[in-house]
């Protein structure tokens, strides 16, 4: 276990189920160079990695965590319902070809990715996922780009609080109202596009911070999310950036330096606009 690894805090879900605040994901990185890519985070040092059934590298991911040597019981999985595959028996298929492909038997996390409102289908969808869960196919189940009423509505009509709402956040999106309805609900918030797309690694305040700890614009905006509370889980499939990104545990942002990160939200959205997307 390397230094890093000892160093990355964990989380306590909602079912006493524990995940790595920081990991890796696999959005974007071909099918072919995952299993790579994945191998090298585990050595770096990650133990969480989150991957999606529309990401199509699955099996790139399980194959790495194989390579790797890693054993399966140090490594937290997640993946995310296809948008193609709400209702509640199809929740149940799709996770058993993803378990098929990732070559395990069970995954720690599983996602609805969208909420996709214009099928009205995420509640019975939910209830298959609170049925995988009770058969043990996974450890934890939550949701992925849920506003508030996506999430209220399934308070309403199901018996199990989501673990997790996977969201867009960032510096320039920083969800302060729907972060504050994860708190009040048990809820843990995950950051995807955690540096929107690059887009705010050039901005003055940023770089400012940059150099004053030493650290790229791009670490410390991972720190940033780790002190608000955040899980997070950058993406590269380049090793040096994955090496660079996970180097976030030896400094400290200031309660300054966190008030100016918090005057950047812009309410920017880098991705789709969960009330809208139909997938």
């Amino acid at each position: 276990m390397t230094a890093q690894t000892r160093n990355v805090p964990e989380i306590e879900l909602n079912n006493g189920v524990g995940i790595p605040q920081f990991g890796f994901g696999v959005f974007q990185i071909p099918p072919e160079d995952t299993a790579a890519a994945v191998c090298t985070a585990l050595e770096t040092g990650y133990r969480h990695l989150d991957t999606a059934q529309l990401y199509d590298n699955e099996q790139g991911v399980g194959d790495g965590i194989r390579q790797s040597g890693v054993p399966r019981e140090e490594v937290f999985v997640t993946t995310k319902l296809a948008n193609d595959a709400h209702g509640h028996d199809n929740a149940i298929t799709a996770l058993e070809g993803s378990l098929q492909r990732l070559g395990l038997e069970q995954v720690d996390l599983y996602l609805i990715h969208w909420p996709l409102p214009h099928q009205d289908r995420y509640v019975p969808t939910w209830q298959g996922f609170e049925e995988l869960l009770h058969a043990g196919k996974t450890r934890a189940i939550g949701v992925s780009n849920f506003q508030t009423a996506h999430l209220e509505r399934l308070a309403e009509e199901s018996a199990t609080v989501p673990a997790v709402n996977q969201i867009e956040l960032h510096p320039a999106l920083q969800q302060t109202e729907l972060r504050a309805y994860h708190r009040a609900h048990g809820i843990a918030t995950e950051a995807w596009s955690p540096l929107a797309q690059g887009e705010v690694l050039e901005d003055p305040v940023l770089t400012e911070l940059a150099a004053k700890h030493g650290k790229t614009a791009a670490q410390v905006v991972l720190r940033w999310h780790l002190q608000l509370g955040n899980i997070v889980f950058p993406k590269s499939k380049t090793p040096e950036r994955i090496r660079e990104n996970i180097d976030v545990f030896d400094f400290e942002l200031s309660g300054d330096d966190l008030e100016a990160i918090g005057k950047l939200d812009a309410d920017h959205r880098t991705g789709f606009d969960p009330d809208t997307f139909r997938g």
